[in-house]
């Protein structure tokens, strides 16, 4: 499945998560310029990095204010949509527009926002072998995007007009969806206005008494699957299913520890196999060399009413060809349906070095 479609599934995620309320809501609009610099994560990106980025963030809110229990635990968070136009002020990498879905979360008396987007970008110039053949930083024009702002903020300081100020940190990756796929990191200084539609002072807060949550452990059964590709640009595309169980246990409201295993189909390694035995017999790889891996892993979920986000990080005890080194890792974004069944967005990765982009459904038992 193309990145093009993971805006849709996280605003289905975000939607299905945000439910009517019987009473009105607090809306704010803010709109941030940003000016940074592209971070040297890795060096085969060192010539692409000739000038500082700049672009600007419209974000769209919508205020909580504890009508379901999970806001509270989460200090009342806003849910949102934002937008990110970023010129990277170089030909080569040409300009990027994303569009994403947002958590802003808030401390010391909500005077700090921290906000994590997730979302799709669109590229205006990736690599062609023929027409761009220096950008092996985007290999697609549909790519990925996350970002981070930790912000200042303060609204209403002249009348609905507030203001905000921070860092931010915007990465752009095709998740091996097409080589090449180096991806870009932008480290930047951000600050913007606020508008607050409404009036937060006719709004309270509601405070429950903190729930216990206790549950035996649980058993989790889910098959992922996506398109990806090797570095090797031109290898082509091919088909991924990944089989996971693992057990978990809640330790509290908001998280729970995993302990599991995965078993990978990767059918591109297939071809990286077959191209090191020809293309490279010093690495003495074999034709027949397994293609199959098997991991163990830890992961943590933190549960936010009908989403939850997962960390994992794994080794593999099976491990016929070396790629990329035995340890692994996972951030997933998942969204449960009733009690049991969720689908979940998820990218694996070795250290910074993106894998695939893996679609997946599964069960909490």
């Amino acid at each position: 499945m193309s990145p093009k479609y993971i805006l849709h599934l996280l605003f289905l995620v975000i939607s299905g998560n945000c439910q009517a309320q019987e009473r009105k809501t607090i809306y704010t609009f803010d709109a941030d310029l940003y000016y940074g610099s592209i971070l040297l994560h890795n060096p085969n990106i060192s010539h692409l990095i000739t000038e500082h980025p700049a672009g600007f963030i419209l974000g769209y809110n919508r205020k909580t204010f504890g009508d379901e229990i999970w806001q509270q635990g989460f200090n009342y968070p806003d849910l949102g949509a934002s937008f990110i136009y970023q010129d990277m002020v170089n030909p080569t990498l040409g300009e990027n527009y994303g569009l994403y879905a947002h958590f802003n979360f808030y401390f010391f008396k909500r005077n700090l926002q921290f906000r994590v987007g997730q979302g799709v970008a669109y590229n205006t110039n990736p690599y062609d072998k023929n027409r761009n053949f220096r950008n092996n930083a985007y290999g697609t024009h549909f790519m990925s995007s996350t970002y981070l702002m930790l912000s200042f903020h303060k609204e209403n300081i002249i009348k609905n007009i507030g203001f905000k100020t921070g860092i931010s940190l915007v990465h752009f990756s095709n998740a091996n969806f097409k080589a090449p796929n180096t991806s870009t990191n932008t480290l930047a200084l951000n600050a913007g206005l606020i508008y607050t539609l409404g009036n937060e002072d006719e709004m309270e807060y509601i405070k429950r008494e903190k729930e216990k949550i206790t549950e035996p452990l649980r058993y989790n059964l889910t098959l992922r699957g996506g398109l990806n590709e090797s570095d090797v640009i031109d290898s082509g595309q091919y088909g991924f299913v990944v089989l996971s169980g693992y057990v978990d246990k809640r330790v509290g409201r908001k998280s729970a520890l995993q302990l599991g295993t995965d078993v990978f189909f990767s059918n591109f390694l297939k071809e990286l196999i077959r191209y090191q035995s020809v293309s490279f017999p010093e690495n003495e790889v074999a034709a027949d060399t397994d293609f199959k891996r098997v991991g163990v892993f830890i992961g943590h979920e933190l549960f936010i009413n009908k989403l939850s986000i997962s960390t994992q990080l794994g080794y593999y005890v099976y491990y016929p060809f070396d790629f990329e080194g035995r340890v692994y890792n996972r951030l997933g974004l998942k969204r449960y349906f009733g009690k049991k069944w969720f689908g979940e967005i998820s990218l694996k990765a070795h250290a910074a070095a993106a894998e695939a982009v893996e679609f997946g459904i599964g069960i909490r038992l």
